[in-house]
């Protein structure tokens, strides 16, 4: 028998409907739209409730018992505990009811006033509750011998349960109940719109898009299935595919400018970090004035996290990610290291641990993990502790694969026995691993309920290194080189908010556009001081609208190795070629100085053992006199076609315009090596080792402050008194 058909501890209860069905209601605040239209019909036919009232328990046909004040209190407790209120209520009501107080359901307001969010008012909360008690609980209970006050006890419960059981009374009741439960449906909405709110944190974060940015080392042009490649990525295919792939997107050649690039939106120039990358051992780091991307997306509102490669410099602590705008970092701080052990030597005698959490290192976290599995893992429970609905979050991964040393599981190695090259079979299944990677990451994405809102950006830093496996073909040039095959990346955009999915972005995009791109679609603001020199790409990436940008400023380093036969003259005095520099405006590219690494690798140079001979490769010698190249990139992608000689006046405005930038240009950072940088004098890990004057003095001081506590008294008064006669002495 349940609640509608019992007679709980004597006190009789009007039901409805009798025997009635669990309707699914979960709460005063979450009513469904099924348990709406049944108020709604409910109220359209009150001729309903006059059939239920009349052929209740409670009918004027049948007397009912009556109750003593001991009696009544048992029925009251019975039916609060009924509702389930804690245990001390409990014993504060039950001293309350002792004391000849009034049993009321107030306490059951109280208690669900408690599991609400947001503040509501008395009578509000008292109507909600009785449409929730009404459905979750069974029967509503209205007032008859229950309803015991001191006053009835004292008047005699007989008088009492006749004038309940007048007429007057009986219509009171069946007014009561439709006005209470279109009260209820009425005030339902509402506070249910407010208790979402309240639950989302206010529900403005959810115009703002989850952003996962994935970064991956030295992968090249060609190795991703839908290049062309004979290495297996079906998850890359798959989400490029239902994306927006990235055809005419660059990066830099080398892993800190890349870097630099996307956590400020300036070019190198305007940072000092123009030439080569960050060393372990060089006190630099990504300038302390330059705001970064996970910075403004932190002041917009998001919770901003980092696993994977830093290698921005972190010579000292306000270098270190957390110092730089993310609220948590897991990963390596050098450029490169062991895979497993994450162990990185930059000499012999100068190797040390590189694997932190936070500002420490992370000796007990490390399992002896793959990374790339490692990394992954970290960042899925980064996504599963994390909610997606009270917070919007930046999740930038930066994976250390595909980048050397050459390390991976046996278990993808097998994937690839028919590759003879052992350093292109180790790459490529690299380069599986890390699909696999990405899979479990964008099904964790789906599980834990970010997927639907989020922008997931996938691009590699630069090109490939044929020398380690890497393949940029058809592309000229390799990895620290500005030739195609260096700068142009693998770059593809995953998301549901894309408005034209499974399409390709021709327009010229540069990784300094992420900066901008992500802040404004993270409704973050951007200030004309910042100086950017990326560009808003959204609508030309989401619905294929021309480009913002019209030029890259690829670099100019003048530290590099001058080419030898470079000079003014042959830069029309306006330029000196023997500088190192590439830019591109609209169709056209401009090279000048020693551009880096020539070749073209086709594939078939993967078929011999090693990549010491040239068989295969298409070399160019610089002995040719050359210090200036011009290219049409669109109309030959593949650099093979110099037209420097054929359009003289194209090559002088390039020109121009490359020293107009290099009057912008701040001086070179590149300090010399530092021996403290030394892990041997930090507890053998790589981390943070210079202290500036004002550091140093401090550090003194809590020398001091030690040494004067445990000197004892009568010595350090005797120094005391020693430095005072010194001074007297001066004077």
């Amino acid at each position: 028998m349940d609640d509608s058909e019992q007679n709980i501890n004597g006190c009789q209860a009007l039901t409805w409907p009798p025997n009635s069905p669990d309707l699914g209601y979960d709460g005063p605040m979450e009513a469904s739209l099924p348990n709406r239209q049944v108020f709604k019909d409910l109220l359209l036919v009150p001729e309903t409730w006059v059939r239920i009232q009349r052929s209740s328990s409670v009918s004027s046909q049948v007397s009912e018992p009556s109750l003593n004040a001991s009696q009544c209190r048992t029925g009251c407790a019975a039916e609060h505990k009924h509702v389930g209120l804690p245990p001390q209520r409990e014993r504060e009501r039950e001293r309350g009811r002792e004391r000849g107080t009034q049993c009321s359901p107030s306490a059951h307001d109280e208690l669900s006033s408690s599991r609400r969010g947001p503040s509501v008012t008395r009578w509000t909360t008292s109507a909600v509750n009785s449409v929730h008690r009404l459905l979750r609980h069974g029967p509503v209970r209205l007032p008859t011998s229950c309803a015991c006050t001191s006053e009835l006890n004292r008047a005699g419960a007989a008088d009492s349960s006749r004038s309940w059981r007048s007429e007057p009374a009986r219509n009171m009741l069946i007014l009561w109940v439709p006005l209470s439960f279109l009260l209820g449906f009425i005030i339902s909405h509402s506070v249910q719109s407010s208790w979402e709110n309240w639950r989302n944190g206010g529900g403005e974060f959810d115009k703002q898009p989850h952003v996962v940015f994935i970064l991956v080392d030295d992968q090249g042009f060609r190795d991703v299935g839908y290049h062309g490649s004979e290495i297996k990525t079906p998850t890359l295919d798959r989400l490029a595919a239902q994306g927006v792939k990235l055809e005419n997107y660059y990066v830099q050649p080398l892993c800190s400018p890349s870097r630099s690039q996307l956590m400020t939106g300036r070019y190198q120039i305007h940072t000092g970090l123009q030439h080569s990358i960050i060393r372990a051992t060089q006190p630099n780091c990504l300038p302390l004035e330059n705001v970064t991307l996970p910075l403004k997306l932190k002041q917009a509102g998001y919770a901003t996290h980092m696993v994977g490669k830093w290698h921005l410099g972190f010579y000292k602590r306000g270098c270190l990610p957390t110092q730089r705008g993310f609220d948590t970092f897991f990963g390596s701080l050098l450029g490169s290291g062991d895979h497993y052990s994450h162990y990185k030597c930059e000499a012999p005698g100068m190797c040390g641990y590189d694997l932190y959490e936070g500002e420490e290192a992370a000796w007990e976290q490390d399992r002896g993990l793959y990374s790339t599995v490692m990394f992954t893992q970290k960042a899925i429970s980064i996504l599963a502790k994390h909610d997606p609905h009270r917070k919007p979050l930046f999740l930038y991964l930066a994976y250390q694969a595909v980048h050397s040393p050459l390390q991976v599981p046996s278990r993808y190695l097998e994937r690839y026995k028919g590759i003879s090259n052992v350093h292109r079979r180790k790459y490529a299944a690299m380069v599986s691993c890390l699909d696999e990677a990405i899979r479990n990451l964008t099904l964790a994405l789906k599980r834990y309920g970010y997927y639907d809102n989020t922008v997931l950006v996938y691009s590699s830093d630069n090109g490939g290194q044929p020398l380690l496996g890497g393949s940029n073909w058809p592309l000229r040039g390799s990895k620290a080189s500005y030739w195609e095959g260096g700068i142009r990346a693998v770059g593809f955009v995953h998301s549901p908010l894309l408005r034209n999915k499974g399409t390709k972005c021709r327009s010229l995009i540069h990784i300094t556009d992420w900066f901008p791109t992500l802040v404004s679609l993270g409704e973050g603001t951007l200030e004309e001081h910042l100086n950017l020199d990326g560009y808003d790409v959204w609508e030309a990436i989401s619905e294929g609208r021309p480009s913002p940008r019209h030029d890259i400023l690829h670099n100019i380093d003048p530290i590099y190795i001058k080419a030898k036969n470079g000079s003014w003259k042959a830069g029309y005095g306006i330029w000196n070629t023997a500088i190192q520099a590439a830019l591109r405006v609209g169709h056209w590219k401009l090279l000048t100085g020693i551009p880096g690494y020539s070749d073209w690798v086709p594939p078939q140079t993967f078929s011999n053992q090693q990549m010491g001979s040239r068989w295969h490769n298409e070399h160019i010698r610089f002995d040719r006199g050359k210090s200036l190249w011009l290219f049409n990139i669109t109309a030959d992608p593949y650099e093979r076609v110099d037209l420097s000689q054929r359009y003289p006046q194209i090559v002088k405005k390039m020109l121009i315009r490359l020293a107009q930038y290099n009057k912008t240009a701040v001086p070179v950072r590149y300090p010399a090596k530092d021996l403290r940088s030394n892990p041997q004098y930090n507890g053998g890990v790589w981390g943070p080792w210079y202290k500036d004057e004002k550091e140093e003095q401090e550090e003194e001081d809590r020398y001091n402050n030690l040494f004067s506590i445990h000197l004892g008294k009568r010595q350090w008064k005797k120094k005391s008194k020693m430095r005072k006669m010194k001074r007297k002495a001066k004077d």
